[in-house]
């Protein structure tokens, strides 16, 4: 199925569900200029069983028709036309990876990674070591710029929902409301400095991760959280909490660059835990690669949740 990443929409879901989620780089599904959404942070994606079927979707939602894309604005990811389904069928190549526990959060936030997590990015670690790719620990600089610069960015774009009386503002949950009129109560001033120090974090995030072919974290921060978890109504405390949840997408959608969750391991109570892969400007194809060799190795495709059996 198709989905919606602004700040990690497709990815989450996915790892929560054992699925595999692809965010594109930006530019590569030709379905928007970049300028009607602040910072360009929404692509669409497909979330799939396996990464040969995210791919094939993939495909599709690239160039509907089955030829060469339409592109009607000028943002486009580099990288050419080719299909990238063979990519995930042939699974091919040998990369150098990253390993990577730090965020862009850090600085603003008390972000600790549950033991699940860890032990699903050293199952893939473990994975991809033995079929001989280069292995390297790494981590981001620090930057206290981000996290405000993000948070009015992320405020800015529940500003134009369409609740102008009490009676539709009555209509939104609690958190809508506290996002709409943060959003409105940011000025000019605030939204150009925000859109400025994220495009230098864009700059800044690219150049650290250019050595690797990949970059490899956890998909999660913490296991897949039940049902009422997040606070309805503080909305200062909800997104901390998001933020807890899942510290490593936002900064792939500031940043443009494509990235993969492959689910990799589960928990004793039956809850999936999975990775993420980051990928270079218009990498696609070496992450759909990356993960259909890992799929192979750990048959993860082949399992069947409880429920469906």
């Amino acid at each position: 199925a198709p989905g919606s990443d602004g700040g990690g929409s497709v990815r989450i879901p996915a790892a929560a569900c054992g699925l595999v989620g692809l965010k594109p780089s930006r530019g590569r599904i030709p379905a928007a200029s970049g300028l009607d959404v602040p910072g360009g942070l929404p692509v669409a994606g497909p979330l799939a069983r396996t990464v040969a079927d995210a791919a094939l979707l993939l495909d599709a939602m690239i160039a509907p028709s089955g030829g060469r894309p339409a592109h009607p604005f000028a943002v486009r990811a580099p990288g050419g036309d080719e299909q990238l389904l063979g990519a995930a069928v042939r699974g091919e190549g040998r990369y150098q990876l990253g390993v990577m526990t730090t965020s862009a959060w850090d600085d603003a936030y008390e972000i600790s990674l549950a033991p699940q997590a860890l032990a699903a990015l050293a199952a893939a670690v473990d994975g991809f070591a033995a079929m001989g790719h280069g292995i390297e620990q790494t981590a981001l600089t620090p930057d206290p710029s981000y996290a405000p610069a993000f948070r009015a960015l992320w405020q800015l774009s529940a500003a134009r929902i369409p609740a102008e009386t009490a009676d539709q503002e009555a209509l939104l949950e609690p958190l809508t409301r506290w996002l709409m009129h943060r959003g409105r109560a940011l000025t000019g001033r605030d939204v150009a400095e925000a859109l400025t120090t994220l495009a230098a974090y864009e700059r800044s995030l690219i150049s650290q991760l250019a050595r690797f072919d990949a970059v490899l974290t956890p998909a999660l921060a913490l296991t897949p959280r039940p049902v009422g978890w997040y606070d309805a109504d503080d909305g200062e405390r909800n997104f901390a909490q998001q933020v807890q949840y899942t510290p490593f997408t936002s900064m792939v959608n500031v940043a443009g660059l494509p990235a993969i969750t492959l689910p990799v391991a589960e928990t004793p109570d039956g809850l999936p835990m999975g990775v993420q892969l980051i990928g270079r400007p218009g990498g696609e194809a070496t992450l759909l690669a990356l993960g259909a060799q890992l799929e192979r190795k750990l048959r993860w495709q082949d399992r069947v949740p409880p429920a469906a059996r």
